[in-house]
């Protein structure tokens, strides 16, 4: 979905930097390259098995990565002590590590379909509305984040292992400039992937009227809704998210409203945080926030929508606080 975390696990400075200013500790191309070697070489259990070491490295020289996640697992740890009535549970970073390695395996089995359907556990959601409406020839705008593995259900849907009787391409738009070397892996791993990715850079008017044809086709568009834009740092929302304000990027919820196509909040959450046996549960859940509205009702809805996905992705990081992968200063204010 977003197709790329960030690969580097960075961390809070004196004055925080925008995700999309952290340097990625895997992006050097050689890493990229061995990752992508062990991918085609080995068996995927063992592969797994080398996240270990990979885990422990990055624990050992990211003293940044290190701050960020105790100073977030502490946050974690302290609002479910207080909703629990319980003694604050010790959440330890270097758990925080390695599903993180975890995961990035798990994206490149995505891309490289390598992910088996019954790994996937749909849950009594709102599944059965957007599989309906596919099988009926509609499309859908998709919100995930950086919660989990949202990659997961764009591998599957490119290797025609959705569910869905019919063939369902996806699109996601994503910004590759944070992550070159990882885009440049994906496009090895599955040339044809690259056909359905949109640059958050080259976002226009063409882009949008492109995106409409996409889902009156019956197409799925994705677009993570956490980051906040690196090119428009100063369009965001502002809404309580674990215990304090924190900014959310206008862009995915206009687009929603432009689209003005059913939007559904989409996570893949591993059943254990680390586990080598990857099975994943998968939220879909419809908004109920219509834009065939007057125009100036448009904007609070906007609002509504953002705050919505706001409300549902605390309620998942509290369940899974170790799948949570943005390294960053997340409530900090984004620099203009």
């Amino acid at each position: 979905m977003n197709s790329v975390n960030s690969i580097e696990l960075s961390g809070i400075e004196e004055k925080p930097l925008h995700w999309s200013e952290q340097q990625e500790q895997a992006s050097c191309y050689w890493h990229v390259r061995l990752l992508l070697i062990l991918f085609k070489c080995l068996p995927m259990i063992v592969v797994r098995i080398l996240t270990l070491p990979v885990a422990v490295s990055y624990f050992i020289v990211s003293k940044k990565s290190r701050a960020v996640s105790k100073d977030f697992l502490k946050k974690v740890s302290g609002i479910l002590a207080a909703e629990q009535g319980k003694q604050k549970r010790a959440l330890h970073p270097f758990k925080h590590f390695h599903a993180f390695s975890l995961t990035v395996v798990e994206k490149v089995e995505a891309w490289g379909g390598k992910v088996a359907f019954d790994r996937i556990h749909f849950q009594d959601d709102d599944i059965g509305d957007l599989i309906a409406a596919l099988e009926q020839g509609k499309g859908a705008l998709l919100i995930c984040s950086h919660l989990g593995n949202a990659e997961l259900l764009r591998g599957l849907a490119g290797f025609n292992r959705t569910g869905v009787s019919r063939n369902v391409p996806v699109t996601s738009i994503t910004d590759f400039s944070v992550a070159p070397y990882f885009g440049r892996m994906l496009e090895e791993l599955n040339p044809e992937s690259m056909l359905h990715i949109i640059s958050a850079n080259d976002f226009g008017p063409e882009t949008v009227i492109r995106l409409q044809d996409r889902i009156a086709a019956g197409e799925l568009v994705v677009i993570a809704g956490d980051r906040t834009s690196a090119h428009t740092r100063n369009k965001y929302f502002r809404f309580p998210f674990l215990g304090e304000n924190a900014p959310f990027a206008m862009g995915p919820f206009y687009l929603a409203a432009i689209l003005n196509a059913p939007a559904y909040f989409v996570f893949a959450l591993r059943q254990k945080d680390v586990s080598l046996s990857s099975q994943y549960n998968m939220h879909v859940h419809k908004s109920p926030i219509s834009f065939d509205c007057p125009r100036k009702e448009r904007n609070l809805r906007i609002e509504e929508l953002a705050r919505l996905f706001a409300c549902r992705l605390e309620y998942y990081c509290k369940q899974h606080p170790y799948q949570w992968y943005n390294f960053y200063d997340f409530w900090a204010k984004p620099g203009v």
